[in-house]
């Protein structure tokens, strides 16, 4: 019975990682490219376990286990050190101008603003940005960070996509876009480094796809991929960061990381999982920071939880044009233009619903 158990657990697991395959933007699918770490770990440990059994079912339960392990892994190692970086190491020692961010989805029903200004103190970052933060957070934030950080955009807002962005550097060109959904802001602006550069600045924090929010992810991949193109068509350096929803190493953001040719500091790295705070076994890498080739890393950390589901972020990037080169830029083919395309406009179409 035991091994008949195990062997069904590996087929449920399979089934799993099939459907994350499957290109519809049904919820209960797109769910399914969540908990990859987590499906690879149940699929080692019923390989594992399965031979310790006398049973006829013992073969095809570690076939099948070893084969969803194998799909998995071949998903989540670019998330490891196992893998080459995609943003080199940024050298020190050169004068070229640095940009440190630090981004924090709140809760809002979480009160402990304190916990979070304390870090934000400590660090002493260029920019903060702040997800799901409502008035109320906006008061707090204001009173700890309006004198050091007089660059802010704030967007109080109850319905849990509230957003706040403090900074000591200037900003120009600030714009509050509705992209796809009414009720979803982004913030779009200039950000202008120490030495005169410019730099395109796009914060978001799309919709989830989840029963309570969205029975689709399609608002939350057309916002992602609509602001790629943009990205991508500018050619300008450009960061991108938020609360995007979405796990790295989905379907949408590998598509969104070649529709924009940017880069993700975490491959070759670590996941850097920044949600659940609360559940050490549900965790995922939801906060993101991209950039383009124009960048290297400096340092990159996910900082201790206060209170919120979500941990904070912190990472340092150098302004490095003259080595963009150096780095490879991703690249989308013509099925992905299409597909990104087919994506926006059913979005558009659909009026956000």
């Amino acid at each position: 019975m035991l091994s008949l158990s195990l062997f069904a657990g590996s087929v449920f697991l399979l089934a799993v990682t099939v459907l994350a395959k499957v290109r519809l933007h049904n919820w209960w699918i797109r769910v399914c490219e969540f908990p990859r770490l987590q499906l690879a770990a149940l699929a080692l440990a019923i390989a594992a376990l399965t031979p310790l059994i006398e049973s006829p079912w013992v073969q095809p339960t570690v076939f099948v286990s070893l084969l969803v392990l194998a799909l998995q892994a071949y998903r989540i190692l670019p998330w490891t050190p196992l893998w080459r970086v995609q943003v080199k190491r940024a050298d020190l020692n050169n004068t070229d101008p640095c940009v440190s961010l630090l981004i924090s989805n709140v809760l809002t029903p979480n009160r402990n603003a304190r916990g979070l200004v304390e870090q934000i103190l400590r660090l002493q970052p260029d920019v903060v940005l702040t997800l799901e933060s409502d008035q109320w957070w906006g008061d707090k934030l204001d009173d700890a960070l309006a004198e050091d950080w007089p660059y802010s955009v704030k967007i109080p807002q109850d319905n849990l996509y509230g957003m706040h962005l403090y900074s000591r550097l200037a900003l120009e060109d600030i714009q509050i876009k509705r992209l796809i959904q009414d009720d979803i802001p982004s913030i779009h602006a200039k950000l202008i480094l120490e030495d005169g550069s410019k730099i395109d600045l796009h914060a978001l924090h799309p919709r989830p796809p989840a029963p309570q929010e969205s029975d689709e992810s399609l608002w939350r991949d057309a916002e992602l991929l609509l602001v790629g193109k943009e990205i991508s068509a500018s050619d300008n350096p450009a960061l991108l960061i938020g609360d995007l929803n979405d796990v790295a190493w989905s379907r949408t953001t590998r598509l969104f990381s070649r529709v924009s040719g940017m880069l993700d500091p975490r491959r070759g790295r670590g996941m850097f999982s920044t949600f659940h705070a609360e559940y050490r076994l549900l965790r995922w890498p939801l906060d993101h920071i991209f950039i383009t080739r124009h960048f290297t890393l400096a340092s990159i950390k996910r900082l201790d939880k206060f209170g919120s589901d979500h941990f904070p972020i912190h990472a340092t990037l150098c302004f490095t044009p003259e080595k963009r080169f150096e780095q490879e830029k991703p690249e989308e083919d013509q099925a992905e233009r299409e597909a990104a395309d087919d994506t926006i406009a059913e979005a558009k179409s659909r009026g956000g619903e």
